[in-house]
């Protein structure tokens, strides 16, 4: 990629963007776009599923890749521990692809390890918010129907009602203490080191294959799942690559040629909102540096809380419209408020088991987030909620449900 100069201000220059846009997007270029037969936009090359990214990362062998306080792993430690677990889930779990795999920790390293297990099984992975009430728990776990569920020591006894009634097996990791009567729990620190030498699960999800279930606890009451297929993953995990080529370029440098980020990370996991940090940092060889600060929502005063105006960053794979709240009419002009409409590869494909719902909220191919935003000189910020109650929850928002 040839070198490009600042801008010589320091400041934002939209044309100059643009044209950094269109190099990188550019038929043969690497974020190339092309139209899907879905009719959306998605990147013409680079991995299509999640197995195939995280496929990728192998490659960074030694590189620190999870640092929590004392503990450290490389990317190639991690990588076999997660070929390890995600054949043990499908040989010795008989778990198949398409079946369920809850998980539910705090930020711990081992979160990594299990979520990747499942996409290297072909699973469909369900992290699940740690701080959830028993109850909160239970229906989740009602609705997507795990084959087994992967959690820590203090969501145990949370989930083991559920797991004792529903017979699923249940991996612990850092259990300390007794462990609850009439649940088939294993502890991840008693299975056998992992070998770096062995291969994941000789399994093939297709991009079309959903990867991952996220509960959205919105204004209704009970929480939904949001479903997003391989493919959005693999457009978002594309878009953390597109997102720092352009940044590279944008300060005059060569993309690929600088130093791997390090990144602090403050918000659960389980939060979509977060999958950026982990694909930002794997999609660099970059280093994921777990907090303390870790807490229930970390949203308060973030972008995109509750009463908080934030802008849009629309990547290469994602158009936006904003339409009259009524969502009829063509797409408003300029300065006029109206509702946000988003369509592309990194969007969820619909709700887990609620076709009705589904249909509420997508039309066409776009996704209707409830979201009121304007546009103003082609950025658009988000500045409130539709009030309508047939409007989607406040927690399906694009930056919270949509885009993994």
């Amino acid at each position: 990629m040839p070198h490009t100069d600042p801008p010589p201000s320091g400041q934002p220059d939209p044309e100059r963007a643009e044209r950094i846009h269109a190099r990188l997007t550019a038929p043969g270029a690497p974020f190339a776009v092309i139209r899907g037969e879905r009719g959306t936009l998605e990147y013409a090359d680079g991995p299509r599923t999640l197995r195939e990214f995280v496929e990728t990362t192998w490659a960074f062998g030694d590189t620190l890749f999870l640092v929590a306080g004392e503990r450290r792993y490389s990317y190639g430690e991690f990588f076999a521990a997660a070929s390890a677990l995600a054949v043990r889930l499908s040989e010795r779990y008989g778990l198949r692809p398409g079946d369920r795999a809850v998980v539910a920790m705090r930020n711990l390293p081992e979160w990594q390890i299990a979520f990747w297990a499942t996409q290297l099984a072909g699973l469909i992975a369900v992290p699940l918010n740690a701080w959830w009430t028993e109850d909160e728990f239970t229906y989740a776990l009602d609705d997507c129907e795990p084959g087994v569920l992967l959690v820590d020591g203090e969501r145990m006894d949370r989930v083991a009602g559920w797991a004792r009634r529903a017979g699923a097996r249940v991996v612990v990791f850092q259990g300390q203490g007794q462990l609850p009567d009439g649940v088939s729990i294993e502890r991840y620190e008693d299975f056998p080191a992992p070998d770096p030498l062995a291969a994941p699960p000789d399994v093939e999800p297709r991009p079309e294959d959903d990867a991952t279930i996220l509960y959205t606890a919105g204004s209704t009451g009970r929480p939904r799942g949001a479903v997003a297929t391989h493919l959005a993953h693999a457009g978002a995990a594309l878009d953390a690559r597109y997102r720092a080529a352009a940044s590279a370029l944008e300060r005059g440098g060569i993309p690929g040629m600088g130093t791997a980020p390090v990144i602090p990370v403050t918000l659960p996991f389980s939060r979509l909102a977060a999958f950026a940090y982990f694909y930002g940092a794997m999609a660099a060889g970059g280093t994921l540096v777990l907090t303390e600060a870790e807490g229930e929502a970390g949203t308060e005063g973030a972008e995109g809380a509750e009463g908080t105006a934030y802008s849009i960053d629309a990547t290469p794979v994602t158009e936006l419209r904003i339409l009259a709240p009524s969502g009829s009419g063509d797409p408003l002009l300029d300065g006029a408020t109206g509702e946000l409409w988003l369509r592309g590869q990194p969007l969820l494909r619909g709700y887990w088991r609620d076709p009705d719902a589904t249909a509420e909220a997508f039309s066409g191919g776009w996704f209707r987030t409830g979201d009121l935003a304007v546009r103003r000189e082609g950025r658009v910020t988000v500045v409130g909620r539709a009030q309508a109650a047939d409007r989607p929850e406040a927690a399906d928002r694009p930056e919270a449900a949509d885009r993994p």
